[in-house]
């Protein structure tokens, strides 16, 4: 069997390798997948220098939301050691004052005990399509979050405020590249990702319908099929 580059996966804010399921029944026959956990530190450089001290030597690299934020920092850090990039429902820029304001009552609620509350009112309603009811996944996303548990969000929440942009990053990236968004991701909206798209040298930008922030679970096939590209892509 030809070898091929073992895939790293990293997850979004308060998930687990189950956003990644649909990923890795289909891929995990032909290549090695690692899941890498951002939930140790409250910055994204440590974040990735975690990853990186027990990744392969050399890697795909996939990253959702907050996952993606990571994915950019590992690339930062090490861009020789990643073949190529895929970043979905994610954001390359710096956060803004606004997001930093809103994140201090949810800490605060968080401190309190109050993590399913803050995650079902106001966390979870915003990751899928409009208009459509996706019950299980809310399900799913609620018990991701309820198992990692509230120093977890703490500690991501802190490394989101303070995460560095990374435009300079994607501009100097050679490598091959793939840009997905669901169309009505509202967290992480499609202008964040042409501008990943027309700064990454060799990218394509693609659009799913009938998703929202979490392509990987809402559109499977649709998003399986943009990775099984970027994958084989020379």
């Amino acid at each position: 069997m030809t070898y091929k580059t073992p895939l790293l996966l990293i997850p979004g804010m308060m998930c687990d390798a189950r956003l990644f399921s649909p990923q890795i029944a289909q891929f995990s026959g032909t290549r090695a997948i690692q899941i890498a956990p951002i939930s140790e530190f409250d910055n994204v450089e440590a974040l990735a220098a975690g990853i990186l001290s027990s990744a392969p030597d050399r890697f795909a690299l996939a990253g959702l939301s907050m996952g993606g934020i990571v994915a950019m920092e590992v690339l930062r850090q090490a861009s020789n050691r990643v073949e190529r990039i895929a970043l979905l429902d994610t954001n390359p820029r710096a956060e803004l004052d606004l997001i930093k304001e809103r994140r201090g009552p949810q800490m605060d609620a968080v401190r309190a005990g109050k993590l399913e509350q803050i995650m079902c009112e106001q966390m979870i309603p915003n990751y899928t399509h409009d208009g459509v009811d996706t019950p299980e996944i809310d399900a799913l996303c609620l018990r991701m979050a309820l198992d990692l548990g509230p120093k977890v969000f703490l500690r991501q929440s802190l490394a989101l405020m303070k995460r560095p942009a990374q435009m300079d990053t994607l501009a100097t990236y050679q490598g091959p590249a793939s840009v997905l968004v669901g169309e009505s991701d509202k967290l992480c909206p499609l202008d964040r990702h042409t501008q990943m798209a027309g700064l990454l040298p060799n990218a394509q930008l693609n659009i799913i319908p009938g998703a929202g922030h979490l392509t990987t679970l809402e559109q499977p096939d649709l998003t399986n099929a943009v990775l099984t590209r970027w994958l084989e892509a020379t």
